[in-house]
């Protein structure tokens, strides 16, 4: 991400954080009803390259990185030792090299994190955001986004990767594209995508994300979760494989999967006031004591404020969920797009 890609950006309305092109109310209405194209300008890329770098982040996420293929993405986590996630990854590969996208607030605590496992691997591992402009791109269900994108991109399946103008592309799930674009060309690549798509901020990107049900971990929750409380062994979200081998945490969330039923699990609600993530959950049958948090959070078209949030199944059955404290508001549960099992 350059700064001639942020002031082109700038110029034609985006805000200073990112969240919208000036117009909220109108772009969580194009999220919802249209096809939109975001600046995610809040993620940022850890480049990983050498003969050794597949091994390497192999050794160390939730996923199979050795499975991914030039034309394949992968969704993983990185843990402690003791299961708790420290950040959530899409991985997908650029040439021979790995390309690890997550929020640009923990990067720099990731890539500290991850380059002292390096020791003696023939491995670098860099801070690649600069390099590339991150874009989303969402169509209407049962739209096809082949006359902008290009017929390899509309025909991938979730998580293919495929080559277009500027770059790759990576398709999420069944309406969502992520474009990874060479940055110096980005700015006049967007023009062609704005002229056939909504120009939206961040705000309505996460509102897009949080209706998909596909979590994120930021500074704020780091820690707080292991993978199955993000849903992140379903196949909805196949962020973990239980037959890789070990990795920080592998025996925590063995035993988590294998010897005994998941207590919390990832929901999607509604609020009427805004929450941040990382704000406790509580229910009347644990009492003062939070049985959860809040995952993500960002407005809702249909007003109020949509979010991920992480609780125990059983206050979920029990019907009485409220955020912030035992006498805060009371959550209104949405259905997510996959089961929970």
């Amino acid at each position: 991400m350059t700064q001639e890609w942020i002031s082109a950006l700038a110029t034609q309305g985006l805000t200073a954080d990112g969240s919208s092109f000036g117009a909220v109310a109108e772009e969580l209405f194009a999220a919802r009803d249209a096809t939109v194209v975001a600046p995610l300008i809040d993620m940022g890329l850890i480049r990983a390259s050498g003969v050794d770098a597949a091994g390497f982040l192999h050794n160390l996420l939730t996923n199979d990185i050795k499975g991914i293929t030039p034309d394949g993405a992968r969704f993983a986590g990185f843990c402690t030792a003791k299961g708790r996630l420290l950040a959530l990854l899409l991985i997908w590969r650029e040439g021979d090299d790995f390309l690890l996208m997550l929020p640009r607030d923990i990067l720099p605590m990731i890539l500290k994190k991850l380059s002292m496992y390096v020791l003696r691997s023939k491995v670098k591992l860099t801070d690649a955001t600069a390099e590339l402009a991150l874009i989303g791109y969402s169509v209407p269900a049962a739209a096809s986004p082949a006359p902008t994108l290009g017929e390899a991109a509309a025909a991938l399946v979730r998580f293919g990767v495929a080559a277009v103008d500027g770059g790759q592309a990576i398709r999420l799930d069944e309406t969502r594209w992520l474009l990874a674009l060479d940055a110096a060309t980005a700015a006049s690549r967007w023009q062609q995508l704005a002229a056939a798509a909504r120009p939206v901020g961040l705000a309505a990107w996460q509102w897009l994300e949080i209706a998909a049900g596909q979590p994120r971990v930021v500074a704020a929750t780091q820690e707080a979760f292991v993978p199955q409380m993000l849903n992140m062994e379903l196949p909805a979200v196949a962020g973990v494989s239980f037959s890789k081998g070990c990795y920080p945490g592998q025996e925590i969330v063995a035993r988590t999967q294998y010897l005994g039923k998941v207590k919390r699990r990832t929901y999607r609600a509604r609020l009427a006031t805004a929450v941040v993530p990382g704000a406790h959950i509580y229910a009347p049958e644990t009492g003062d004591q939070h049985c959860g948090a809040v995952v993500s959070v960002a407005p809702s078209p249909d007003g109020g404020f949509d979010c991920l949030v992480c609780v125990q199944s059983g206050a979920v059955e029990a019907g009485e969920v409220h955020v912030g404290a035992l006498g805060g508001e009371r959550l209104e549960f949405l259905p997510l797009p996959y089961e929970i099992a």
